[in-house]
């Protein structure tokens, strides 16, 4: 079971995505995806989910970006090896929600997910601004 995080806390399970037309089209992008192909996969997708292999691994925040540069408007979700302090830049590379497994959930409580929710507020730009 798995445990889907948006800025609102936890739910569970990795609930199959249904477009409003009914046809479900949705995306699984690896980490390692080449980026030249991200173009084709967006047509017609509904949801994209990019996986992240290990917490380490910052691929798919490039991925996420290049997909909102090309004007993916759909859902963005990202799954795998994340932790909460990578909620917030999650978020600003423009994924929709965070999916991880119910024991990573366990050992990082809704609470320091929800830590970084204000996303938008705790950037590094807006902090040089003032």
């Amino acid at each position: 079971m798995s445990v889907i995080i948006s800025d609102n806390g936890f739910y569970e399970g990795a609930e199959p995505f249904i477009e409003s037309d009914g046809s479900g089209r949705a995306v699984e992008l690896a980490s390692d995806a080449n980026p030249a192909q991200l173009e084709q996969a967006l047509i017609g997708t509904g949801m994209i989910t990019i996986e992240f292999p290990r917490f380490d691994d910052g691929r798919g925040f490039t991925l996420a970006q290049q997909a909102r540069r090309l004007g993916y408007v759909g859902r963005l979700r990202a799954r795998g090896h994340l932790i909460a302090d990578q909620y917030a830049m999650a978020r600003r590379a423009g994924f929709d929600e965070v999916e991880i497994e119910k024991d990573l959930a366990i050992r990082q409580p809704e609470g320091q997910w929800l830590a970084r929710a204000n996303w938008r507020a705790h950037d590094y730009q807006s902090r040089l601004r003032t």
